[in-house]
């Protein structure tokens, strides 16, 4: 099937419109809808319904985005894989949720990029769910997730594990009422949410949810508030004085696993990566201000 014809409709259905999706793909309006017809056609369905300023997809239309989406991301790795330069030897495509990438892997991409002169590197931000199917469709080398896919055709290691502290932009000698006052809340997934109701639960509505960590981080900065972030995030405000770590309230833990296809053509490669990424220096800890915590965790 002409590629082409898919990309025209994953840009029509990301855009819901013809007309902006002509200027995105510099092709005439009548060409998109050309070529949207020329595929439905193909398939012997209709992929959207048009009503005057409302595109959307069919049932069909829906079905077909994620299987488009991957065929042009697996015809890209292989004109990639083609057209490598003498001295790198293998593509490696690595995805992560956008708050992985922000808590760990940015940093450490960086790394291996350095540490592995052979490798040239795709990376990649989705949501866990579609991590784990593309991994599973081929399309993605390694998938890291905090959440452990159960699924018999994949392999999965356990990486690190991950602390959040709670950091604020003010000085507060009662991190409950910090939570309280101005709490921005990170979504780190299923057993974050279910430590914090056990550990630390917020009592009043926060003043923004988010599910990535630099927008958490980038409203702390901006408004005075509070946040569960990484230090691998927060540190160099820290250092500064923009942040400062409330030490008596609990440490809250995530574990970061990474998962690749039981049939992948590389698995010495791939655990190899997963366990320099294992061997890392962890960021230390902050000391513990020299603070009676008696009284404070009475209240609780």
């Amino acid at each position: 099937m002409d590629t082409e014809l898919l990309r025209t409709f994953t840009e029509v259905a990301r855009t819901r419109h013809f007309g902006r999706a002509a200027e995105n793909l510099y092709l005439t309006q009548s060409a998109v809808s050309s070529r949207v017809r020329q595929l439905e056609g193909l398939l012997g369905v209709e992929l959207f319904t048009r009503q005057r300023n409302n595109i959307r997809l069919t049932p069909a239309g829906e079905k077909l985005m994620p299987l488009a989406e991957n065929s042009l991301l697996l015809v890209q790795r292989m004109r990639q894989e083609v057209a490598l330069s003498d001295d790198k030897q293998k593509q490696l495509s690595v995805g992560a949720t956008p708050n992985l990438w922000d808590a760990f892997l940015q940093h450490e991409l960086l790394r291996l990029i350095k540490e592995q002169p052979e490798l040239a590197f795709n990376a990649v931000a989705h949501s866990g769910n579609t991590l784990i199917r593309q991994v599973m469709e081929h399309s993605l080398d390694l998938a890291f997730v905090f959440d452990a896919p159960k699924v018999d055709e994949l392999i999965t290691r356990e990486v690190l594990m991950l602390e959040l502290y709670l950091v604020s932009s003010l000085p507060c000698d009662n991190w409950q009422q910090a939570l309280r006052d101005a709490y921005v809340l990170v979504d780190w997934g299923v057993s974050f949410q279910m430590q914090q109701a056990q550990s630390c639960p917020v009592e009043a509505m926060p003043i923004l949810q988010t599910n990535t960590g630099r927008i958490a981080l980038d409203c702390v900065l901006n408004k005075p508030g509070c946040a569960y972030l990484p230090l691998s995030l927060a540190q160099p405000f820290i250092d500064s004085g923009q942040l400062t770590v409330l030490h008596q309230a609990p440490v809250l833990q995530r574990t970061l696993y990474a998962s690749y296809s039981s049939s992948h053509a590389s698995p010495a490669l791939l655990e190899k990566l997963i366990g320099q990424l294992c061997l890392r220096e962890p960021i230390a800890a902050p000391s513990l201000a020299p603070t009676d915590l008696s009284d404070d965790r009475s209240s609780l």
